[in-house]
C-alpha cells in the first residue's frame, strides 16, 4: 500500500467532523453491522474496517466516493479523489454501480430533511415501542432508524411505522419514502440497481411487503413456484439442543476424558430463541441431552404432524468430530442419521417443505490455517486424517434439505466463553439484520461465510470456515409478517 494512498485517506479523515463520519457508518451499515460499527471512533478506523472488507482499496476507491458523494463532501471528492459531481452522477446512472443500497440513501436523505425541532417527536412516537433510556436526548435520527432496525420496526419492506411517524411529524418526508417505494415498483427488472437521478439511486427489490413478489438481482422476477411458502402461523417448529455439561462423557468415555463444559453455548440458545421468535416459529429447547435421546426426541417431531406447516428447524449446539456430533453422554449421533429422520417417506407431512439443520460442532481436530477462545472438538490425536476425498453426505439425496454446519470436515469451530461461538452468533446477526431486508437464506450465509472467516484464532494462527450443504429447489426467504 502507498504512502500516497495513506496520504489521502489520512487528509480525507481529517476533514471530515464527527456527525459526517456518524453518516459515512450509516451508510455503511450493509457491509460493516452495527454490532461492528461500535469500537469505530474516527474516519480512519471506519476507512481501515472498509479495507479490510476490501470495500476500499488503492486501485477500487469506487465506494469511498459514492460515501463522499452522498453526504455531500463534494469538495473531497474533488480535492482528493479527482472526480466531480456530474462524475459521480454518471457513474450512478450505469447499472450494478451503486453499492449503497436505495433504502439506506433514503433513510438517509430523511434524516438530514428533518429539522431539530421534530427529533423529539419521532422519539415520542416511539417511547412504546422503544425503551427511554434507548432514546436518550443525544441520539441522532440515524441512531434511532438503527434502533427500529434492531426490533424489527423498520426495514426495506418494513416501511408502516416511519409512515405513520413521518405522517405525524412531517407530510413532506413521507414523498421520499414514497417515490423511493414507487421507483421500486416500476423499476425495469433487467435494471433492478439502475440509479435514478431523483432518488439518486432505485430499490434492488419491489416495495411490496411480500418477499414471494420481490425482484432478486438475477434480474428475473421470482414467482410463488420458485419460492417455499412461508405463510403459517407458527411457520413451524425450531428445535435447540443445547448441549453444556459433559462430565458424563468425562466419566464414562476414556478417549473423552478432557473434554470440558461449553461455556458460552446459553448464550448461543438466547441468539436462536430470539431470532427464531421474531421470524414466527414455535421455540422448543432441550438442555445436555444423551445422543439417544436427541434421536428419540426427533423421532417424535418425525412423528408429529406438520401439515399445518410451512417449515422445520433444528439446531445442535455441541462437541462433536468428523460426521458426528457427541450427546452430553459422550455417545456418538452421526449426522446423516439425524437429518434423515426427516425424508418424505419417514415425515410425509413434511414433504416438499425446508427442513434446515444449524449444527455448532466440530468436525475435525485440524486448524484451518490462514479473545479467548475454546473449540468444540475434544480429541487430540497424534495423526490426523487429511483426506477429504472420504467425506460422507451429512444430508438424505432427497430435495428440500439444508445443513448449516459451523465449520468444514476434519476442522475444529469456536467457540469464545463470554460472546457465544462465532458461527451461531454470525448466524443470528446475519438474519437479524437481512431478513427484514427480504435476503433469501443462501445469501444470508454467504455472508455468514464471509464474517466467520475473517475472524482469527491469533494463538494457533488458524480460521474457520462453515460449510453450508442443500439440496433446496426454490429461493427459501423467511418474512417477518
Amino acid at each position: 500500500m502507498s504512502m500516497d494512498f495513506n496520504n489521502c485517506l489520512y487528509e480525507i479523515g481529517e476533514n471530515l467532523n464527527s456527525e459526517e463520519v456518524a453518516s459515512l457508518k450509516f451508510l455503511s451499515l450493509d457491509y460493516i453491522p452495527h454490532k461492528k460499527q461500535e469500537p469505530i471512533k474516527d474516519a480512519l478506523m471506519l476507512f481501515q474496517r472498509l479495507q479490510d472488507k476490501r470495500l476500499v482499496e488503492e486501485n477500487n476507491l469506487s465506494f469511498l466516493k459514492e460515501l463522499l458523494f452522498r453526504i455531500g463532501r463534494l469538495d473531497l471528492l474533488e480535492k482528493y479523489l479527482n472526480t466531480s459531481e456530474e462524475e459521480m452522477k454518471k457513474e450512478l446512472q450505469i447499472p450494478s454501480r451503486a453499492q449503497i443500497s436505495p433504502y439506506r440513501v433514503m433513510l438517509y436523505q430523511i434524516s438530514e430533511s428533518v429539522i431539530t425541532s421534530e427529533l423529539p417527536n419521532f422519539k415520542f412516537f416511539l417511547k412504546k415501542k422503544i425503551s427511554k433510556c434507548k432514546l436518550d436526548d443525544n441520539m441522532t435520527l440515524l441512531d434511532i432508524f438503527i434502533e427500529m432496525e434492531k426490533r424489527v420496526l423498520l426495514g426495506e419492506r418494513n416501511l408502516d411505522t416511519l409512515k405513520q411517524i413521518c405522517c405525524r411529524v412531517n407530510e413532506s418526508l413521507l414523498k421520499k419514502i414514497n417515490d423511493y417505494e414507487e421507483l421500486s415498483r416500476d423499476v425495469s427488472p433487467s435494471f433492478v440497481k439502475e440509479v435514478s437521478l431523483s432518488m439518486l439511486s432505485v430499490s434492488d427489490n419491489s416495495g411490496e411487503q411480500n418477499c414471494e413478489s420481490s425482484k432478486q438481482d438475477s434480474g428475473s422476477q421470482q414467482t410463488p413456484d420458485k419460492i417455499y411458502r412461508m405463510r403459517s402461523k407458527p411457520r413451524g417448529y425450531c428445535v435447540i439442543f443445547n448441549n453444556y455439561d459433559f462430565s458424563i462423557a468425562r466419566k464414562n468415555v476414556s478417549k473423552l476424558h478432557n473434554m470440558k463444559d461449553r461455556n458460552g453455548t446459553d448464550l448461543d440458545a438466547e441468539a436462536l430463541h430470539t431470532i427464531f421468535s421474531m421470524l414466527h416459529f414455535e421455540i422448543v429447547q432441550y438442555k445436555d441431552f444423551t445422543a439417544k435421546e436427541i434421536c428419540d426426541t426427533l423421532e417424535v417431531y418425525q412423528s408429529k404432524d406438520h401439515n399445518t406447516k410451512d417449515c422445520f428447524i433444528c439446531c445442535i449446539l455441541s462437541h462433536g468430530d468428523k460426521g458426528i456430533i457427541y450427546g452430553s453422554d459422550g455417545q456418538e449421533a452421526p449426522i446423516h442419521e439425524l437429518t434423515s429422520y426427516f425424508t418424505s417417506s419417514k415425515c410425509p407431512s413434511l414433504a416438499g417443505k425446508p427442513k434446515i439443520f444449524f449444527i455448532q460442532a466440530c468436525q475435525g481436530d485440524n486448524y484451518q490455517k490462514g479473545i479467548a477462545v475454546e473449540t468444540d472438538s475434544e480429541e487430540k490425536e497424534a495423526y490426523l486424517e487429511m483426506d477429504l476425498s472420504l467425506q460422507k453426505r451429512y444430508i438424505p439425496d432427497e430435495a428440500d434439505f439444508l445443513l448449516g454446519m459451523a465449520t468444514v470436515n476434519n476442522c475444529v469451530s469456536y467457540r469464545n466463553t463470554t460472546e457465544g461461538t462465532w458461527y451461531i452468533q454470525s448466524l443470528c446477526q446475519s438474519l437479524t439484520e437481512r431478513c427484514p431486508r427480504g435476503d433469501d437464506i443462501l445469501t444470508i450465509l454467504t455472508e455468514v461465510n464471509f464474517e466467520v472467516s475473517n475472524k482469527d484464532d491469533k494463538k494457533n494462527m488458524a480460521k474457520q470456515m462453515p460449510q453450508p450443504t442443500f439440496t433446496l429447489t426454490k429461493k427459501l426467504f423467511f418474512p417477518l409478517d
